[in-house]
């Protein structure tokens, strides 16, 4: 007898995370593992973010605050969105979260009711179809393939979405492929939200300053449809671009009716975010923006050294990133085969000879729902990647 409810027996723990922990493991026994598999900056927060936190500490602000958020951080989100992409929301309309993992989860729990159905395109953000269960509605699963750059088309928005449609997820750029969604590509997936008003947008912007594009932040679909406004929430946070993972801040914009709604879950649940992590999210929209920059251009340098590299290794197809700090090369053709001494049927046995033959971990694609592929972070300095892609060379090279 098991006293677990049947939500939790269903549910499986991240993968990533999963992975992450088990390369930790094997490293802490002491094998020389390189990972591959984590999805967090390996550079500290920035020293100027930093020296915010430790003063807040300091000076007591270790109490509760209101459940939405400080309203100084709360004003600093919302005087960026219009920065970046000249939309203005409201105080009210902005909540606070203890990371952008749980603003997500929030807004599910917010709008979505027993059977609706929630569209999420594949490779899609580990999490996504779980957060969707979680709050009683169904995942619909598009498939997005090489073919068109692992993007959402138009034409398969048209043909996917329907009466019982609450919500679209997007994420761009993306984990796992770091393509994002081009001016052109939201206003036409923005014509098709527009003759569907029954669905809801959530913009999953976690990565938008970490691109390689002149401009330093990813398009967003509010700037090709602004009347869109009204139906979007969009997720972001100081976890990725600032290297905050551990700091747990992430915040939401939406209309107001949604927003207030997440605010009263989160009241229920972890009522509020950490003040001192507030504090030092608020100084690192205000005072981080050339740190940022910097960071990107030694990713820049990392994606165009581990492309280039994976590129010479005959049976792997890769196509260079536009954001985020992941690869997302094709390794199919290696199925059917027999590598480190293993027969190779799909992306987790890759994923696993390869641990286990060269201590190198990587996320198997199937994960991300869409097999024949892996994801590598590139969140690694260089040398040691260098090292992973001649452990990747040598373990692919011995196959039978």
């Amino acid at each position: 007898m098991s006293f677990l409810s049947n939500r939790v027996q269903a549910l499986k723990p991240s993968p990533t995370l999963a992975l992450a922990a088990k390369a930790k493991a094997l490293k802490d026994s002491g094998l020389d593992v390189i990972s591959l598999s984590v999805g967090e900056p390996d550079w500290d927060t920035f020293g100027e973010i930093k020296d915010v936190g430790i003063e807040a500490i300091q000076r007591g602000q270790t109490k509760y605050t209101a459940a939405n958020g400080l309203p100084e951080l709360r004003k600093a989100v919302a005087e960026q969105f219009l920065r970046d992409f000249g939309v203005q929301y409201e105080a009210s309309e902005v909540t606070v979260a203890s990371g952008a993992k749980f603003a997500i989860f929030s807004a599910l729990q917010a709008v979505i009711n027993p059977g609706d159905e929630v569209l999420i395109p594949s490779p899609y953000w580990v999490s996504y179809p779980s957060m969707v269960e979680l709050a009683q509605g169904k995942p619909v699963i598009v498939p997005c393939g090489r073919e068109q750059s692992f993007k959402l088309s138009a034409q398969q928005l048209r043909a996917h979405i329907g009466s019982k449609t609450k919500m679209l997820i997007l994420n761009s750029p993306s984990n796992p492929t770091g393509g994002m969604y081009s001016d052109s590509e939201w206003a036409e997936l923005g014509q098709v939200l527009k003759d569907n008003p029954q669905a809801l947008v959530l913009s999953d912007d976690i990565y938008n300053r970490l691109v390689f594009n002149q401009r330093g932040v990813a398009p967003h679909l509010l700037e090709s449809c602004p009347e869109m406004k009204s139906r979007c929430i969009s997720i972001n946070g100081v976890s990725k671009s600032y290297s905050m993972t551990g700091w747990r801040i992430g915040w939401a914009l939406g209309p107001q009716e949604i927003i207030q709604a997440m605010n009263n879950y989160q009241s229920q649940s972890t009522s509020c975010a950490a003040a001192f992590s507030q504090i030092a999210a608020t100084a690192a929209l205000e005072r981080a923006e050339e740190s940022v920059k910097a960071s990107v251009q030694v990713l820049r340098q990392r994606r165009d050294f581990i492309v280039s590299e994976l590129q010479k290794i005959a049976g792997i197809q890769v196509n260079p990133p536009e954001g985020a700090f992941y690869v997302w090369p094709q390794v199919d053709a290696f199925f059917g085969k027999r590598l480190g001494g293993k027969e190779i049927h799909d992306s987790k046995d890759f994923a696993q000879a390869l641990l286990e033959a060269e201590n190198v971990a990587l996320v198997p694609g199937a994960e991300f729902g869409l097999e024949g592929f892996v994801r590598i972070s590139y969140a690694l300095e260089q040398p040691r990647m260098a090292e992973a892609v001649e452990r990747i060379k040598r373990f692919v090279s011995n196959r039978t």
